[in-house]
């Protein structure tokens, strides 16, 4: 019984310390949000609880200092990502989204929003092979979709109601997430 007790003890210690040093602490944070994002699913909005955005005089810096007015994605279907390159769940979803992205950027319209300085992000999106414009806010965000957690994900559908509100890391690249988008796009 003390050699098991032992042992485990030893394991919680190896653990801990592996969480207290940085290098070490941020990839195991990753690895465990991309587990948890399998969990977290995105679900629909009930027609009755969805809210209308407003899309008045929102603008948004890309990564290539072109300026996207909100109000040309009416009328789209939208998904909306605040996310930052510090952010251990943002990162741990940023490969679905990537996937998404992929074969969905045609149809929806997808914008990367966060506050690190865009050089930053220019490096994260290099090292990490991701090719979605990244965006800076630059002036206020509409009320609906103001958050003080990150990662936080909108859908808005072609009505422009928000059909998707989901905070933390979700798996992007998902079976359901694809019908869901499907459905909003036959709308």
């Amino acid at each position: 019984m003390k050699k098991h007790f032992k042992k485990s003890n030893i394991i919680f210690i190896i653990v801990i310390l592996l969480l207290i040093i940085p290098q070490t602490r941020r990839p195991i944070q990753v690895w465990l949000h991309k587990g948890l994002s399998y969990i977290n699913q995105s679900t629909i909005i009930d027609n009755d609880q969805r809210v209308k955005v407003t899309y008045d005089k929102w603008k948004l810096q890309s990564d290539n200092n072109t300026i996207l007015d909100f109000k040309s994605t009416k009328g789209q279907v939208v998904l909306i990502n605040f996310w930052a390159t510090w952010c251990p769940p943002c990162v741990a979803e940023m490969p679905s989204l990537q996937a998404l992205y992929n074969d969905y950027n045609t149809k929806v319209k997808f914008l990367f929003v966060t506050n690190d300085e865009l050089d930053l992000v220019k490096g994260f999106m290099a090292k990490n092979k991701y090719t979605f414009k990244v965006y800076n806010s630059i002036n206020n965000i509409p009320i609906e979709l103001k958050t003080k957690s990150i990662p936080r994900t909108f859908v808005i559908n072609k009505k422009g109601e928000i059909v998707i509100d989901e905070t933390g890391a979700v798996n992007w690249n998902s079976d359901s997430v694809r019908v869901q988008l499907e459905q909003l796009l036959a709308e």
